[in-house]
């Protein structure tokens, strides 16, 4: 997932690779039901360097990213320089709790 955390929100561009709609089954799921979870982890063969961070929240499908989350996204994401961002869906994420787990320095 490429995600930018701009304005205390995580924003995901639903991008233009190759898919046969935009209505993905992922939007229809936060449609149905807002309540998320993100999760981002630290793997290692050492396992005392296992760690993540857990993000639980509330997620909104918005029509067009706003131009400052667009930029963000690029400045990120090199791939995402030609795409059309600002005329796609998009998905907000805003944080609830957050919970995390082993060392994470």
């Amino acid at each position: 997932m490429c995600f930018a955390y701009l304005g205390g929100a995580f924003w995901i561009a639903i991008d233009e690779k190759p898919k046969r709609t935009t209505r993905l089954k992922r939007l229809r799921n936060i449609e149905e039901n807002p309540r998320v979870s993100l999760i981002f982890d630290r793997y290692d063969e050492d396992w005392t360097r296992l760690a993540y961070v857990l993000v639980q929240g509330i997620a909104e499908v918005v029509g067009g990213a706003p131009s400052s989350v667009v930029a963000a996204l690029r400045a990120r994401y090199e791939q995402y320089a030609s795409m059309r961002l600002e005329e796609r869906p998009a998905m907000r994420i805003t944080p609830e709790k957050v919970v995390s787990w082993g060392s994470l320095t």
